[in-house]
């Protein structure tokens, strides 16, 4: 819609007539018309002030000489200096403020079409925001003109609208993959309480049998909502200071994180290499924590009966590194970025696998919010080796939001 739409349409709304506002256009127009008009007038002035002087040829004559004109009559030349003089300079101010005029009248027309020619891709920049909706975030304005400061704003308007709608997309994606992973035990729940009610001959032991499968389907909702709040919580550290920042050692934490899976690796007979060096860092040491134990648990969770799992830890001076890797299926190494999406396991979307499918996003948003990276490797024959690297505390923290994650064949 046009700027005179945009107007007709609110003064229909309002029903009164809209104000005078003194838009870009309209003070670019006045300032191109002050200054054409006032060195059009300082021109003029200049002009005036010349021709006033130029005409002064009595000044070289004897006092007393006259002049014959040529319709006989003879004047002193004084005088008719003086009569040459005022009517050469106003015949010249008259015909100067005329022209002056003229061309202020075009100069600020001119103006008026070129600096809304020069403005256009604003008014489009405008009509496009106010129409951009969750049904209209794929419209761009497409500016095609000049490569200047104008074209500079329109292609950075386009690029953060891109920016916008893909994080829409991810909104709208995680938004639903947690309602699906929350759907699945809260109707595991009512579906086991509803046919257990309903048997009027059921007994202790099948109340029983109810009673575990409602417990374990609400630890499973408890655990993908602590997961979803450590989510949150880390993508919110993310780009600014993080709340706690406290120096502790990324191989203490590991080692609990080990400690804390012990039986599960007891379990499946899991081969356990493990080299804990010091690897100082500073940031929050809940998120640290967790991002260790993720790692660990993943490891642990997607690695097949008397696997593989190595874990180190150390420091090179500037950064401290965390290496988690395990045996277990094969992941191609296509799917290795996709399995820092939320809701993705193994390269596989809501698969109903174990876990939440919530671990790795949280270890890439705890280095974002760390100013780390974190780094993933399909290994040959299964399995997957992940590197994180973190400043370290010996060394000033980067800016945080610098991480990223990546993946190698």
């Amino acid at each position: 819609m046009t700027p005179a739409g945009v107007a007709a349409a609110r003064l229909a709304r309002t029903g009164r007539r809209p104000r005078l506002r003194p838009t870009l256009r309209l003070r670019l127009t006045l300032l191109n018309g002050v200054l054409l008009v006032g060195a059009g007038a300082v021109l003029v002035l200049l002009a005036w002030l010349l021709v006033r002087d130029a005409l002064r040829p009595s000044d070289e004559l004897l006092p007393g000489t006259t002049v014959v004109l040529a319709d006989g009559r003879s004047l002193d030349a004084a005088q008719w200096q003086r009569q040459l003089v005022d009517s050469a300079s106003g015949e010249l101010l008259a015909k100067g403020l005329v022209a002056l005029l003229a061309i202020g009248i075009v100069g600020v027309a001119g103006a008026y079409a070129v600096a809304g020619r020069a403005l256009r891709p604003l008014h489009q920049v405008t009509a496009t925001a106010q129409r951009l909706g969750e049904a209209t975030l794929d419209q761009r304005i497409g500016y095609s003109g000049a490569d200047d400061e104008v074209a500079e704003l329109a292609k950075t308007f386009d690029a953060m609208l891109d920016r916008i709608a893909a994080a829409f997309e991810t909104q709208k994606r995680f938004v639903a993959n947690a309602s699906h992973e929350l759907r699945t035990p809260l109707a595991v729940m009512r579906t086991e309480i509803d046919v257990t009610l309903s048997d009027d001959e059921a007994d202790i032991a099948e109340y029983r049998r109810m009673a575990t499968v409602v417990r374990d389907a609400s630890e499973r909702a408890n655990g993908l909502v602590d997961a979803l709040l450590v989510l949150a919580r880390s993508e919110a550290q993310a780009g600014r200071q993080l709340g706690r920042r406290t120096e502790c050692d990324l191989a203490t934490g590991t080692a609990n994180a080990l400690s804390a899976v012990r039986r599960e690796v007891e379990r499946i007979g899991l081969q356990v290499q493990t080299s804990l060096e010091s690897a100082p860092v500073v940031g929050d040491p809940g998120l640290l924590d967790r991002l260790a134990g993720n790692l660990v648990e993943n490891a642990v969770r997607y690695n097949h009966l008397h696997g593989r799992l190595w874990v180190r830890t150390g420091t090179d001076g500037r950064h401290s590194w965390l290496v988690v890797g395990n045996t277990g299926f094969e992941v191609d190494p296509a799917d290795v970025p996709g399995l820092f999406e939320p809701f993705r396991r193994g390269g596989r979307e809501r698969t109903g696998a174990r876990g939440s499918g919530l671990g790795l996003s949280i270890v890439r948003a705890v280095c974002d919010a760390h100013g780390g990276t974190v780094h993933a490797v399909a290994q040959p024959g299964g399995g997957l080796e992940v590197t994180v690297r973190l400043p370290s505390a010996d060394v000033a923290p980067a800016t945080p939001g610098e991480g990223r994650s990546g993946a190698a064949g």
